[in-house]
């Protein structure tokens, strides 16, 4: 039909160029009413192709909120790492299937630190410069994060720290010499980490001949101070206090120094690695007595490491891999189920990566913006409850505390053939299997 048109205006423009541009009246009222309605016809046919062609194109998909995911996914922290970074997949991809957060998809930005601060620091500012990010969840190690997080500070964007425990870590920007402070946490500081060492030790085991064996990073010199000033409250000093640096295969002369001193247990701050290390050699030694340390003791790379030399360790664990509520079970089964692993890494680390996912989701949420001010301002003033896989968070910030864990929520876990299982069963039992942080 169009193209018999075409051919009709052609053959009236035809006769009109050999009239000499003049037409008769037929001609002419033929020629426009035709052209009316070939006009009209070509506006339809115009309208039907742009409408097709709409339809044929997706719509417009809403912008992702972009948050940062910074850890060591190499080297020797890589266990509590991919741990951490798997357990916020997981949340993340719960949270998208759901519809997102304000409507839009999370998109996790990755960078690998490898547990080193100043990759740590180049990686900040991408994911802050580059990338801007909205927020940003990660450290492991605590010296990466102080020396990292003040970027996060001066950009007014906030950071989740869900996993590094070092003290100092949420008291780096307080106030007053800071207007807001951007960094939380959802880890058991070293404050609550030591207080328990030194009570099971002391109190709970009756231990008095103290060794310390620390690592030379800011981690363990930094658990080490609150580890004496933890055994001073029971006016017990340590007999011997030894330093090794990363990547020492052989504590044979730090070893020998504490049990010359007596030393009836020895406490540990380091990873998991040099931790192997410590267990190895008290048994060339043929020197047996307890090992009580911070929570890496229940990391893979120093189960598998030490074997049977590693068995009776012990630890403060927030999460243990139990499945003795329905969120963990949950949890639990889908990490299996996504990861194709039996025994998670570092359970701790992930299950608390897990949950700071769903605390800013909450955060973002509740502030109706990725505006970094009001996410942080939302964080501290959070109206719903959060189900996570560590605890329920009722109000877990405020203001002048950014740390979501409490000294009651952790409990002991001790390895056993292979495995963290819990120290005392009756810290788990019951009303105990959930602890939730006590209301300001």
């Amino acid at each position: 039909m169009l193209r018999e048109r075409q051919y009709t205006v052609k053959k009236l423009g035809r006769s009109y160029a050999a009239s000499g541009g003049m037409l008769s009246l037929d001609q002419k009222k033929r020629g426009i009413r035709f052209m009316r309605l070939g006009k009209r016809h070509l506006l339809a046919v115009g309208t039907s192709i742009f409408a097709l062609s709409m339809a044929a194109v997706p719509a417009q998909a809403a912008d992702p909120i972009k948050i940062g995911l910074s850890g060591p996914f190499t080297g020797g922290s890589a266990s509590m790492g991919v741990s951490m970074r798997d357990g916020v997949k997981l949340a993340v991809s719960e949270i998208n299937k759901a519809g997102g957060v304000l409507g839009r998809p999370i998109a996790l930005v990755e960078r690998d630190e490898e547990a080193k601060n100043e990759v740590g620091v180049q990686v900040a500012q991408e994911l802050i410069n580059k990338e801007q990010v909205v927020a940003t969840l990660g450290f492991i190690n605590t010296g990466v994060a102080l020396a990292s997080q003040r970027f996060y500070e001066e950009a007014e964007i906030p950071v989740i720290n869900n996993v590094a425990t070092g003290s100092l870590i949420t008291q780096q920007f307080k106030a007053p010499e800071y207007k807001s402070n951007y960094v939380f946490r959802t880890a058991a500081n070293d404050l609550i980490q030591s207080e328990m060492i030194a009570d099971e030790a002391v109190t709970r085991q009756g231990f008095k001949k103290i060794a310390i064996l620390a690592d030379s990073t800011n981690y363990g010199q930094l658990g080490r101070t609150d580890l004496e000033h933890a055994l001073a409250k029971s006016d017990v000093k340590p007999v011997a206090e030894e330093k090794f640096n990363i990547g020492d295969t052989d504590m044979t002369s730090q070893l020998l120094r504490a049990k010359q001193a007596g030393a009836d247990a020895v406490l540990t701050y380091a990873i998991g690695p040099e931790l192997a290390q410590i267990a190895n050699g008290m048994a060339k030694l043929g020197w047996k007595v307890p090992m009580i340390g911070s929570w890496t003791l229940a990391m893979s790379t120093f189960i598998d490491n030490a074997g049977v030399n590693g068995d009776g360790a012990m630890m403060p664990q927030t999460f243990i891999q139990l499945p003795n509520t329905p969120k963990r079970k949950a949890f639990i089964d889908a990490y299996q189920a996504a990861y194709k692993t039996d025994r998670i890494p570092s359970p701790v680390s992930a299950a608390q990566g897990y949950d700071s996912v769903y605390l800013l989701a909450a955060a973002i949420n509740q502030a109706k913006s990725t505006d970094g001010p009001k996410i942080r301002a939302a964080l501290e003033n959070l109206q719903t409850k959060v189900e996570g896989v560590v605890t329920v968070y009722d109000h877990p910030y405020t203001a002048t505390d950014h740390e979501a864990i409490s000294a009651n929520i952790p409990v002991f876990g001790l390895v056993k053939d292979g495995r963290v299982v819990p120290a005392h069963p009756e810290d788990v039992a019951g009303d105990q299997a959930m602890r939730i942080k006590p209301k300001a």
